[in-house]
């Protein structure tokens, strides 16, 4: 069963209290309004980073001694990397400081290692460098910022159940505001619950680092590295 914008706005307006889910139903007028709400929230996640739960990939290649690649509707990169042939390379996030203010040899194209992103109007700006001197493919994964909503728009076509309740009670807080009410104790208590969890587990960062040399006894694995020095056993 389809869940939409409608119902969203009419089930925010019933939580904070401002029509009675007994005696009223929302009018054309509130319903249209909790949607502009409902779109301004949407639109906070594009600085709330930690509420987006959702990360997606992005295919595209490098063009030979192009050094800038916008992407609209980006917020925030998780990885990048090129392929050469089957192999894929790591490419290493470096600050805007240092992308733009260390001292480099400029126009060299070569293998594109390093990567900086700077937010944009409506999306964000990659530049790589070097510059890529073919065109490898190459790929990112990140967030991008939820896409706004329309009347009766169906939101399981594109969201979580879980999301829509979150979007819901968060669309009743801001109704509140709006007509200077309270907010519910039982919604303020609900929106916690879902920030914990939104925040904490969907968008929860692995903050750990190791430092092994790729040569090193310890390293278990096989790389390349490994590979083309010669014969490798295991100890």
């Amino acid at each position: 069963m389809a869940y939409t914008t409608n119902a969203l706005a009419q089930g925010a307006f019933f939580l904070s209290g401002v029509i009675g889910r007994d005696f009223q139903e929302a009018s054309p007028e509130q319903i249209n309004l909790g949607i502009d709400f409902l779109n301004d929230i949407l639109a906070d996640k594009t600085i709330d980073t930690a509420m987006i739960p959702y990360y997606s990939k992005i295919d595209f290649t490098a063009i030979p001694a192009q050094p800038d690649y916008y992407f609209p509707n980006l917020i925030q990169v998780e990885t990048c990397f090129f392929f050469i042939n089957t192999v894929r390379y790591a490419m290493t996030q470096i600050n805007r400081r240092s992308f733009r203010g260390d001292p480099r040899a400029e126009n060299i194209q070569s293998l594109p290692f390093n990567y900086m992103v700077e937010r944009q109007l409506g999306g964000a700006m990659l530049s790589i460098y070097f510059e890529a001197e073919q065109a490898y493919p190459m790929q990112l994964w990140g967030l991008f910022r939820l896409a706004q909503v329309v009347y009766n728009q169906d939101l399981e076509q594109s969201l979580d159940r879980f999301y829509i309740n979150y979007l819901k009670y968060k669309t009743a807080e801001r109704i509140c505001q709006e007509f200077n009410y309270d907010v519910p104790p039982g919604v303020i208590r609900q929106l916690g619950e879902y920030d914990n969890y939104i925040s904490r587990s969907t968008q929860q960062m692995d903050i750990t680092m190791s430092k092994i040399s790729a040569l090193s006894q310890y390293n278990r694995g096989v790389n390349y590295g490994l590979v083309n020095l010669g014969p490798w056993q295991p100890t």
